[in-house]
């Protein structure tokens, strides 16, 4: 299968490389990052999304792509602490499955668990992240992102090079907390008028060490415990490394990536029963290869092809004496293609229409394991209607999912094939009452499906084969109040506020059969749940700021506040009828508070999370405090011996908050970090 998907991809590069025509109206270029081609209709968005890119994630003290999703809003991530610690994130309380995460314009996959980890991937190289609720709301796009409750849009850098130069290079070292030690580098290279290349590579280590308080109390109220010890066991060793090639051609563009994730980490697993240190190792070899290309043909057709091959490999050993040993090898295989079309039927009405294809394998060295395989089929129909006052855009996906389990039990070999078969239907419209465009009303309804992953269905010992696939039905609505004042700037006059946006959204879901898988014991295995039924219902406001009081000094501030009522409706007859369900805190939120002066830069950050509970009755016992956290970043940028230098200053956890996100998993307390950037 790698072969047969190297081969398509290097056959789609030779191709396109050497059958541009010559002497292309396209001239040499600046920006490669813009070079996805499409039709005049391909990016009409009709409902507005949320995005943090350039200067405004550098600030940020963040590691990975987990620790920027936390200032969004309708967010929730699962932290189990440290730098190697797993790193999920959740979407309006639906579970993490329900949110798409694409890298590139492709999504990451895990069909084994369905938990994409996202610190395995970096801040150094991504330029932009987006948020969709719903879906993206472009119809050009693969089948199978119209499936998705939401989308987390990750863009990483592309080369962009100034007059004459023809290669960049990027350095970056950092040290802090708990032995901390990342190293990066980047090689940017312009090899002609249409081909430029990137290559990215990171090298992180730390000991994973790091001082905590602990105390519980019984249900009486009385202290069960109440001491500081160090975080163990949570070491972490990881390398990383990404290689692009970028080519255009006349009226479209190309892209092939390679990326490859290698680590060895302890988990420090949970503290229970005054017991600090766990026996837990996981070892994971990561690697995937990708591809796309754009083409327009005329003024009305565009059309687009994806693929990818993935290899996840992960090795779990569990040494720990007081359960049983463990030593298992989990093999995951993913291949996914993709072809789209839209077209413009008139100015202001098109159409599209997608087909995808994805097969997913599971091999482990278990005994009786059932070594699962999925073939998926999606296909959607979409149209939209752009006019310059209204948007409206509905569209159609179905999916049609076999799986098939083989397990050898007694010599006797046995082939089970499930089929399951969905309709994704969603609807999107936006209007702008004010002829200034200033005030936008929007709002959506949609159906979401999503099957149980193989841990969910077939994991030994804990798989339930007899999980329901999951649905959800969405209703949103929306406004956004955005007003630019950079136009009224003249040489006598600059005005103060350059930009104001305020966004809200009032929603509601509800979820049939939903199923809940958290860690139980041991991080590395879950307990699987289905609830049945929750209904959720929420509040996003989000608002955003920036200023210019004086000459060379910026201001920025964004805030996030996120409402959530996600309660359990099954059965009535349960203790736990009506509770809100477990790590959904009803009131949560962020600030970001950004300040520049010529070379300084200075930023403030804020997270809190209210009140929740971490079990399904919401009882004392299960009752988990509210918590913050504030961060501090400095940073000076200079230029020396023809190079740009910045240098940057963080401390995290200011006050030294002691909490957990998950129970018993906890998080640092105050910790440092300096860093060095050197771009030539």
């Amino acid at each position: 299968m790698l072969r047969y998907c190297v081969a398509l991809m290097m056959l789609l590069a030779v191709q396109l490389t050497y059958g541009q025509k010559k002497g292309s109206r396209l001239d040499s270029i600046q920006s490669v990052g813009e070079v996805v081609v499409t039709s005049r209709l391909t990016f009409r968005e009709v409902i507005p999304s949320h995005t943090m890119k350039g200067e405004q994630l550098q600030r940020l003290n963040t590691h990975n792509i987990a620790d920027a999703l936390r200032y969004f809003a309708g967010l929730q991530l699962k932290d189990y602490g440290g730098v190697g610690g797993i790193k999920t994130v959740n979407i309006r309380s639906m579970g993490s499955n329900h949110l798409g995460i694409f890298y590139d314009g492709i999504q990451l996959g895990n069909a084994q668990n369905g938990q994409v980890d996202l610190g395995q991937f970096s801040m150094d190289n991504v330029d932009e992240i987006t948020l969709y609720n719903g879906q993206k709301s472009a119809i050009f796009q693969p089948a199978s992102e119209f499936g998705n409750a939401g989308s987390v849009y990750i863009k990483t850098r592309r080369p962009k090079f100034s007059e004459g130069r023809r290669t960049n290079l990027k350095f970056k070292t950092k040290y802090g907390s708990s032995d901390h030690f990342r190293f990066s580098a980047l090689w940017e290279q312009k090899i002609s008028r249409m081909l430029t290349s990137s290559v990215n590579a990171e090298f992180l280590n730390s000991s994973g060490k790091y001082d905590f308080r602990y105390r519980r109390k019984n249900a009486d109220g009385t202290v069960a415990y109440d001491t500081t010890a160090t975080r163990q066991n949570g070491d972490i060793w990881a390398l990383r490394a990404e290689a692009n090639i970028f080519g255009i051609f006349s009226e479209g563009g190309w892209n092939m990536k390679a990326y490859t994730y290698h680590s060895k980490r302890g988990i420090p697993g949970a503290i229970v029963n005054n017991v600090w240190r766990r026996g837990e190792r996981q070892s994971d070899h990561n690697t995937f290869v990708q591809a796309y290309v754009n083409k327009s043909i005329g003024q009305k057709y565009s059309t687009r092809l994806l693929a990818k091959y993935a290899f996840y490999g992960t090795h779990y050993i569990n040494r720990d004496t007081t359960t049983l040993r463990v030593d298992n090898t989990y093999r995951q295989q993913e291949f996914f293609v993709s072809s789209s079309h839209v077209y413009e039927i008139l100015p202001y009405w098109s159409a599209s229409v997608a087909y995808d294809f994805k097969w997913n394998k599971l091999n482990a060295n278990m005994k009786n394991f059932a070594n699962p395989h999925r073939i998926s089929h999606y296909a959607s129909v979409a149209t939209a209607f752009n006019h310059p006052w209204f948007n409206a855009q509905g569209s159609l996906m179905v999916q049609h999912i076999s799986d098939t389990r083989h397990t050898v039990a007694s010599q006797q070999p046995t082939s089970i094939t499930k089929h399951q078969s969905a309709l994704t239907p969603a609807i999107f419209i936006n209007a702008y009452p004010l002829r200034n465009k200033v005030l936008s009303l929007r709002a959506f309804a949609k159906k979401s499906y999503r099957m149980p992953t193989f841990n969910d269905l077939y994991y030994t010992d804990l798989g339930n084969a007899s999980l329901k696939p999951e649905t959800a039905l969405q209703y949103d609505f929306g406004f956004v109040v955005e007003k630019q004042f950079t136009h009224l700037q003249s040489s006598n006059h600059r005005p103060v506020i350059q930009r104001i946006r305020w966004q809200t959204d009032i929603y509601y879901n509800s979820v049939h059969d939903k199923i809940v898988a958290y860690p139980k014991g041991q991080q590395f295995r879950w307990t699987m749940l289905n609830l049945g039924k929750v209904h959720i219902r929420g509040v996003d406001v989000e608002a955003e700021i920036d200023l210019e009081p004086w000459h060379d000094v910026r201001l920025s501030g964004r805030v996030q506040y996120t409402y959530q009522d996600a309660r359990d409706v099954t059965d009535p007859m349960t203790p736990y009828y009506n509770d809100q369900i477990p790590y959904i805190p009803w009131h949560s939120g962020s600030a970001i508070l950004g300040v520049g002066y010529r070379q300084w830069d200075f930023n403030y950050s804020f997270l809190y999370a209210g009140e929740r509970y971490n079990q399904q009755e919401n009882i004392i016992y299960n009752y988990m405090q509210p918590w913050y956290t504030s961060d501090l970043s400095l940073s000076y940028r200079f230029e020396k011996w023809g190079c740009q230098f910045k240098v940057l200053l963080e401390v995290n956890n200011v006050f030294s908050q002691d909490y957990d996100v998950i129970l018993n998993y906890p998080m640092p307390k105050r910790n440092y970090g300096i860093s060095l950037d050197v771009r030539i």
